[in-house]
């Protein structure tokens, strides 16, 4: 049975993404972060948060994309991911959307590969807008991230 979900939205470059709200423990500005040695590019590093070490994703790196403009005005969008804490670095943060489950289509195969690896589908906003949804657990790799920063 198809009914409303509710996904937190951010944005890299004119790209628009989602991640389910019940997935999104909270959004922060830019956090300090501490450079992990030997870690893959797409770990922008280790934030302390209130006592707590999480792992910072650069999604702009883990899609293959250019880097953006200044580092310093990313946000963090902090997710629990299989009782684990990742950020997710991006551009900027938008509204929570509610969409009707039933217009979830596959990712079309015009989306680059590096983007369609991490992303589990669709949904057609208007005529010119697509929702992304962010598949969190293959964004962040929780396997190889532990390998990093244990």
């Amino acid at each position: 049975m198809s009914g409303p979900k509710q996904y937190c939205t951010f944005y890299l470059d004119d790209i628009m993404l989602g991640i389910e709200v019940l997935d999104v423990q909270e959004v922060l500005r830019y956090q300090d972060l501490t450079e992990v040695p030997l870690a893959p590019p797409e770990i922008q590093g280790l934030i302390n948060l209130r006592g707590q070490i999480i792992t910072a994703i650069n999604l702009r790196s883990r899609m293959h994309l250019p880097p953006g403009k200044n580092i310093k005005n990313s946000m963090n969008v902090v997710t629990r991911i299989n009782n684990e804490v990742v950020s997710f670095m991006v551009d900027s943060v938008g509204d929570v959307l509610e969409v009707d489950e039933a217009n979830f289509e596959p990712v079309p195969s015009t989306v680059d590969a590096f983007i369609r690896d991490i992303v589990s589908g669709v949904y057609k906003l208007d005529e010119k807008r697509l929702l992304m949804i962010l598949d969190a657990i293959k964004a962040a790799n929780i396997s190889a991230l532990k390998d990093t920063t244990s």
